[in-house]
């Protein structure tokens, strides 16, 4: 078979259902039989259309991930929006895109435990907060008493806390108040507005 008859429905049938194995389990408890079982195929043809599972967890990886990472450039690049907004855009984008993709948390926490060296080079948040205009706009709050925690790491751990620790807990939340999936959802369409505001109110307490 050449490479150039290549079925792209095939293809992109393989890549959703190892995406779904991925997220599930992780890159160290999955096996190519499991995406092939998943996609409905043999394993046979899985291999030729990805030469294996490392090649094509990159690939997953890249597509998810890539997304998520230019879209938090862009917003803490921005210079057009303040430290308040940039905070309101983000809980409200990764609200949203944590919605859509609900096993990325766990995903993402799986991976960091499992292989964090591998995770960072593929997620280089150390480039894109450090050198962003975010940074800068954090400093001058601090400088003019604004912003009473110098330390943007807890800015950034906090904020991102409050986005991402119901969805990774999301059973326990549905569970402590009986909530259906419509009322969780509504619950973290709250959030929405309600995280800039405890934000605000946090790193202006003395």
């Amino acid at each position: 078979m050449n490479a150039s008859v290549k079925d792209s429905t095939t293809e992109e049938k393989i890549k959703i259902a190892a995406k779904t194995v991925f997220y599930k389990k992780g890159f160290a408890a999955t096996r190519t039989r499991d995406i092939a079982e998943e996609a409905g195929l043999n394993l046979a043809l899985l291999n030729y259309y990805f030469r294996s599972k490392a090649k094509l967890f990159e690939i997953i990886m890249a597509e998810t991930l890539s997304g998520f990472v230019n879209s938090m450039k862009v917003i803490l690049n921005d210079e057009k929006t303040s430290l308040e907004e940039k905070v309101k855009v983000i809980a409200e984008r990764y609200i949203d895109f944590i919605t859509a993709e609900p096993e990325i948390p766990t995903f993402i926490l799986t991976e960091v435990r499992n292989n964090p060296e591998g995770l960072l080079k593929r997620l280089p948040i150390k480039e894109i907060v450090n050198e962003s205009v975010f940074i800068k706009q954090f400093q001058e709050a601090v400088q003019n008493k604004k912003i009473t925690e110098p330390n943007p790491l807890h800015f950034m751990m906090n904020l991102i806390g409050l986005v991402v620790f119901p969805f990774v807990a999301k059973p326990i939340v549905m569970g402590s108040r009986n909530l259906d999936s419509a009322q969780f959802h509504d619950l973290m369409q709250e959030r929405k507005k309600k995280i800039p505001i405890w934000i605000t109110m946090m790193f202006a307490a003395v």
